[in-house]
């Protein structure tokens, strides 16, 4: 992203003329929503074990601090039976994605992939994407070829069924552009979860037409995050969690719980100097957009 002296950027038709951080900070304690506030938390693993001892409290808790729908991403094979458990027990708050997660793509991913094609197509009417899908090159890079097939694949997927994708993307940002930039699919959209990229790589990713998600990370002192998100359009972020895991200050290295999302929201709040309630509006009208939930 390289800023105009004016001090305004042109993502698309929008322009937008960049602010200061403002001062305040957000409260553990949540104080009451205005009536109607709506946040939506556009990436959680609700179905993991973390949260099997006190689900149906933490989703309790979750409306309370305002959070009115959470969307899954799929893991692998095993994961889906307890997703799908969830869209119909809590039909309207939660809803599916469907796909193979980079970290999962092993000796198997061949099997993993038809099993999960398979239930994609079958119950194409409850899901609202392809994902968890991407990269990742941190923990291991043994699979690192099978991991690009299956991120091909599953685009491919997503493209022909007309979802957007929920792209993972640790240490793999640059990779992941190159290869959408390379297939071209028409109409493929979707939202790079847990965005962790420069400012360059989040303007040419908003340029493709696609999103950034943001979490608990743009709550941490040493993040540069805030800096991104204080230069990127309102109109291009999505709220995640990713519970159970990132949870956002002060419950860094805990459990990441639904309601956590209104501290994301808080942050962002600040950093952009609106009110929460802007905040919330415009990032579920995104998440709607996209995944059409």
């Amino acid at each position: 992203m390289n800023p105009a002296a004016s001090g305004k950027t042109r993502y698309g038709d929008l322009f937008v003329v960049r602010g200061g951080v403002g001062a305040s900070s957000f409260s553990a304690i949540f104080e009451p929503l205005s009536s109607g506030m709506n946040l939506t938390d556009t990436h959680i693993h609700l179905y993991a074990e973390d949260f099997d001892a006190d689900r149906a409290d933490l989703i309790a808790s979750a409306k309370q601090a305002g959070v009115h729908k959470m969307l899954m991403p799929n893991i692998d094979a095993s994961s889906i039976d307890s997703m799908l458990h969830l869209t119909d027990q809590y039909s309207g708050l939660c809803h599916a994605m469907m796909g193979l997660h980079p970290c999962y793509v092993n000796d198997d991913y061949l099997n993993q992939l038809n099993i999960i094609r398979q239930h994609l197509e079958s119950n194409r009417h409850r899901i609202i994407a392809v994902g968890e899908i991407g990269l990742d090159f941190h923990w291991d890079l043994t699979w690192k070829k099978e991991q690009e097939i299956a991120f091909r694949e599953q685009c491919r997927w997503a493209s022909d069924m007309n979802l957007p994708i929920s792209i993972h993307s640790r240490n793999s940002t640059a990779e992941l552009i190159a290869i959408l930039h390379d297939l071209n699919l028409p109409g493929l959209t979707g939202v790079f979860h847990c965005f962790s990229g420069d400012i360059n790589q989040a303007d040419e990713i908003i340029n493709m037409g696609f999103y950034l998600g943001i979490g608990g990370v743009v709550t941490f002192k040493n993040s540069t995050l805030a800096s991104i998100v204080k230069e990127v359009p309102l109109e291009y972020i999505l709220l995640e969690t990713d519970g159970p895991y990132l949870a956002p200050t002060p419950y860094r290295g805990k459990r990441n719980e639904p309601s956590y999302l209104r501290l994301i929201a808080e942050k962002v709040a600040e950093i952009k100097q609106l009110p929460i309630e802007k905040v919330a509006q415009s990032t579920s009208l995104n998440a709607e957009r996209l995944f059409r939930v």
